[in-house]
C-alpha cells in the first residue's frame, strides 16, 4: 500500500508564497508521474503542475511563471513553490502519483489566500 502525505497548507496574504510538499511512502518501485491539482469550492479538480516519467514539467496557464513543481528523488517527495499568490489560488491542493501503474491521492492540504 501507498500513502501521500500533502503539508506545507497555510492562510497567506495576496502577494505571498508558500511550499507545499507531498511524501509518498510504502511499498514504492518506481513512480511513474506526479501530480498537483487542486478544488476550490463549487469549482472542479483541476490539474495544477505536473512531472512526468522523465521529468518534464507541466504547469496550467493560471499558475505558469509563479508556481515551480519539483521533486527530491531519494526521498519520493514532490513539492510546489508556489509564489505571487493570489485569492483565486485559494482551493485544497491534493497530490497526486503513479506508483507501479496504479493512481494514489493525498488527503488534501487548505491554501487560503486573503486579498
Amino acid at each position: 500500500q501507498v500513502h501521500l502525505a500533502e503539508s506545507g497548507g497555510a492562510l497567506v496574504q495576496s502577494g505571498g508564497s508558500l511550499r507545499l510538499s507531498c511524501a509518498a511512502s510504502g511499498a514504492i518501485f518506481r513512480i511513474y508521474g506526479m501530480r498537483w491539482f487542486r478544488q476550490a469550492p463549487g469549482k472542479q479538480r483541476e490539474l495544477v503542475a505536473s512531472l512526468d516519467v522523465v521529468n518534464n514539467p507541466y504547469y496550467a496557464d493560471s499558475v505558469k511563471g509563479r508556481f515551480t513543481i519539483s521533486t527530491e528523488v531519494a526521498a519520493n517527495t514532490m513539492y510546489l513553490q508556489m509564489s505571487s499568490l493570489k485569492p483565486e489560488d485559494t482551493a485544497v491542493y491534493y497530490c497526486n502519483a503513479n506508483v507501479d501503474l496504479k493512481d494514489y491521492w493525498g488527503q488534501g492540504t487548505q491554501v487560503t489566500v486573503s486579498s
